[in-house]
């Protein structure tokens, strides 16, 4: 028995008169490609959520049609490559005015040690993320940084030291189709504002050298997050921004957290 011959479900009149704003897959275990920085591209292992807006009238959405366009990209080369691409023809194979897609994935950047300069890679949270709405295209680069800060407060009041904290900068940002922000040079960015920044290997030398970094560069989440927000609103490329910064607190039962974004486009 062929599919013509099977009765279609999902196509069903729907008469509760709700329209659905994302249905889809989410999980989908994916390839995909990552353009480098003056590097050969790199293949990460992602995990992908895909959705279509549902008309009221319609009961269901074709889940496997979400993965046939999924297999045509890789098979093609172009998965995480042509994410517009991908968008339009998921619109186009299910029939929906707007299309959207998120995937996350661990990005590997070599870094060295501040003074020894041994190096070994160290591993970013990522996420590209795509929405079109008819011809309306948005493309959303998300990256999670760590980075140690040292407490301003307990420097000050402290006889010996200060406390320590491992704070993840979570950084979302917007641009023009015609423009590009590698994920190489957010991070740099984001790094820069930390008290220090956070290696895989580091050797005595390189020990000292951090630490002593972090205490003669101490910060609050406030001050963080208005160093990222200060790099990100003097980037031409970067239309919209919303950055996130929490510091998992060495001596409190609690975390500190500071949050903001900005669609620069709407001051225009």
């Amino acid at each position: 028995m062929n599919n013509s011959q099977l009765k279609d479900i999902q196509n069903q009149k729907d008469i509760r008169g709700i329209d659905i704003q994302k249905v889809g897959v989410n999980g989908v275990e994916v390839p995909l490609i990552i353009e480098r920085k003056n590097a050969q591209s790199q293949v990460v292992s992602a995990k992908a959520r895909l959705s279509v807006t549902l008309p009221h009238n319609y009961r269901g959405t074709h889940m496997s049609r979400f993965i046939e366009v999924l297999s045509d990209y890789s098979s093609r080369n172009l998965l995480g490559v042509d994410i517009k691409g991908l968008l339009s023809d998921i619109q186009k194979k299910l029939e929906s005015q707007s299309a959207h897609v998120k995937f996350e994935f661990k990005y590997f950047i070599n870094k060295k040690a501040p003074v020894s300069e041994m190096e070994f890679p160290v591993g970013y949270d990522c996420s590209f993320q795509g929405d079109l709405n008819g011809d309306d295209y948005k493309f959303i680069l998300g990256v999670k940084v760590p980075v140690t800060t040292l407490c301003p407060c307990s420097k000050e009041i402290s006889k010996y030291s200060a406390h320590n904290q491992r704070t993840m900068v979570k950084v979302k940002v917007s641009y023009r189709e015609n423009d590009i922000i590698w994920i190489e040079d957010l991070v740099d960015k984001i790094e820069s504002c930390g008290s220090s920044q956070i290696y895989s290997i580091l050797k005595r030398c390189d020990e000292k050298y951090v630490t002593e970094t972090a205490y003669e560069n101490p910060k609050f989440v406030e001050d963080v997050l208005r160093d990222v927000i200060c790099i990100l609103k003097n980037d031409e490329k970067v239309t919209f921004y919303e950055v996130e910064v929490e510091a998992q607190e060495s001596i409190h039962n609690h975390n500190a957290w500071a949050w903001q974004s900005e669609d620069k486009l709407m001051e225009i």
